[in-house]
């Protein structure tokens, strides 16, 4: 079983924010289901601000992350603060100098885990600075063996929210619906980051991702972008990496006196085409590989999935 705790707090006195709540929701109902939806994540979600005070968050926390589950995961949004003695996320009944739960406490309890992965993702001013340590904290703060955190901005800079959404949980929230999902439909920790990086400009705030892990874990499947019998027949179409596939005019349906058999495989590889896998040789379009009687290659993400299919992990 994989476990959530997602943590959306508006209603802080003189200090409100307005897309918390909604993004603690959202957040619900993504890590919840896949996309055909069948179970995901176990979730728990609490925004109500009058509940979440720094005992009872504190609690929930260290529940999550006192299991030998698949996967154990922490998501809030809500206020975060820095001072001379750390990072913490701030809870509602927040006092200066007992502001919430310290970033240092929470990786202590995360690291101590004995849950498989776990997943830290925190939208927050100066959410970097979680696992990010001070000399006389550093073992307590470092990212422990199977770690994962997704950060909505470096130690220095405020996370932003806008339309009614954090800027960092918008972009999260179209990453786990399936924007970021690989060729077999699973989204990992890596590639949401990679897709929130990407969409961010270089003037905006800057998501941090840390990690200790030697593989990632999919924290939603989507429908793949192309069919997964489809990906099998990589290693049909090229006996290896570096083979070619000949074609020739009798590919192209469009050609009079053309092979339905060889038109058909031709659509197949144009299918492979358009999601990266292949390419044409000397060509521009595969059409014209057929017409002049080129050939068509496998990319460098193809050769990578060609490895997966002969390996029987597809």
């Amino acid at each position: 079983m994989k476990k959530a705790l997602i943590i959306g707090i508006d209603d802080y006195t003189g200090c409100p924010l307005s897309g918390c709540v909604k993004d603690a929701n959202s957040m619900h109902q993504l890590l919840e289901r896949n996309a055909d939806g069948s179970p995901n994540f176990d979730v728990r979600t609490f925004t109500d601000a009058s509940v979440v005070n720094r005992a009872f968050l504190k609690r929930k926390i260290e529940e999550l992350f006192a299991t030998d589950s698949e996967a154990a995961l922490l998501y809030f949004s809500g206020h975060g603060c820095i001072n001379s003695y750390g990072g913490y996320i701030v809870t509602p009944d927040f006092t200066r100098y007992d502001e919430g739960v310290s970033m240092d406490e929470i990786m202590k309890m995360c690291n101590s885990s004995k849950a498989r992965h776990k997943i830290i993702i925190l939208d927050c001013c100066y959410s970097g600075k979680i696992g990010n340590p001070d000399g006389h904290t550093s073992k307590i703060a470092e990212v422990a063996d199977g770690v994962t955190i997704l950060a909505a901005c470096r130690d220095n800079e405020v996370a932003m929210e806008s339309d009614g959404h954090g800027v960092f949980t918008s972009l999260l929230i179209e990453a786990l619906g399936g924007q970021c999902a690989d060729l077999i439909g699973h989204i990992s920790p890596g590639s949401v980051y990679a897709f929130i990086d990407r969409a961010l400009g270089e003037w905006e705030q800057r998501p941090m991702f840390k990690t200790n892990i030697s593989s990632f874990i999919s924290i939603r499947n989507v429908a793949p972008p192309i069919e997964t019998s489809l990906l099998r027949k990589l290693t049909d179409y090229f006996q290896s990496i570096y083979d070619e596939f000949k074609l020739d005019p009798t590919f192209e349906d469009t050609v009079p006196g053309f092979n339905p058999d060889n038109a058909k495989m031709l659509k197949e590889l144009q299918k492979m085409v358009s999601v990266g896998l292949v390419k044409p040789v000397d060509e521009e379009h595969m059409y014209y590989a057929a017409i002049n009687t080129k050939s068509c290659k496998l990319t460098a993400l193809g050769a990578q999935y060609w490895k997966i299919v002969k390996s029987n992990k597809i």
